[in-house]
């Protein structure tokens, strides 16, 4: 049986098209959430919010001036905002040495930059309204353990992690709650072009459960720091890698 933990509650999550944010936002809804999709990927975003009876606004994470105004049109459809996910991110293989400026802005502009933009405008929301909040961003593994190869992602996701610690000292005195997920390897579509099943089962080896995670072992912790029964945790960066990282 399905709980209802989040009926009458108004959620946004960014990068839900697919992958784990697709999970995020079905389970959210699922607990009858009023959710809204929001994404660059007009078509699957679309499909997808009507699939799981949430909505859908299209914005491009990269450019400011979309990202607000979709933020804003998505708090305005649902009419205020209780929980932000922010799921949006790339990945981009590159090394110390051969990673361009272009590469690098362009990831910390999805990764890490428009968490900054949707931040502020659903805060902004949450403070006027005065009921407080939860805001769950996405960082990774690779924000702690950095990752050979991936330079520009690492770095972004380590962005994630010190935003959302800040968001949590600078937002408590609102009620404000603003935790950190980060997953190690993960099974969706992102990536799956770049890796073989030796890959796959080097990487489930380091895990002491033996294999990767699924966008259910993110979302299942995604929901609980946003809901009353993670009230009093704000500003962690909590792992969900099996195993492979303890600190």
């Amino acid at each position: 049986m399905v709980t209802r933990r989040f009926g009458g509650r108004r959620v946004v999550v960014t990068g839900a098209a697919r992958g784990i944010g697709a999970r995020i936002a079905e389970r959210f809804a699922a607990e009858g959430a009023d959710v809204v999709v929001l994404d660059l990927l007009r078509d699957p975003g679309a499909a997808h919010a009507a699939a799981i009876g949430a909505r859908f606004v299209e914005a491009d994470l990269t450019d400011v001036a979309s990202a607000r105004a979709a933020m804003t049109e998505a708090i305005e459809t649902l009419g205020g905002i209780d929980v932000l996910v922010n799921n949006a991110g790339i990945l981009r293989f590159g090394s110390v040495m051969e990673t361009t400026p272009e590469q690098w802005d362009e990831v910390l502009a999805v990764n890490s930059r428009s968490m900054l933009l949707t931040t502020q405008v659903a805060a902004q929301a949450m403070i006027e309204a005065g009921d407080g909040g939860a805001i769950v961003n996405l960082a990774s593994m690779a924000g702690k353990a950095g990752g050979a190869g991936q330079v520009a992602y690492a770095a972004s996701k380590s962005a994630v992690i010190a935003l959302t610690r800040v968001t949590a000292l600078e937002l408590g005195e609102h009620r404000i709650r603003a935790n950190a997920l980060c997953p190690g390897y993960v099974l969706t579509e992102m990536g799956a072009a770049t890796r073989t099943q030796e890959q796959v089962d080097l990487w489930s080896s380091y895990s002491p459960l033996g294999r990767l995670g699924t966008p259910d072992d993110v979302a299942g912790l995604a929901l609980f720091l946003a809901s009353d029964d993670g009230a009093y945790l704000t500003g962690q960066a909590v792992n969900v890698t099996g195993g492979m990282i303890m600190h």
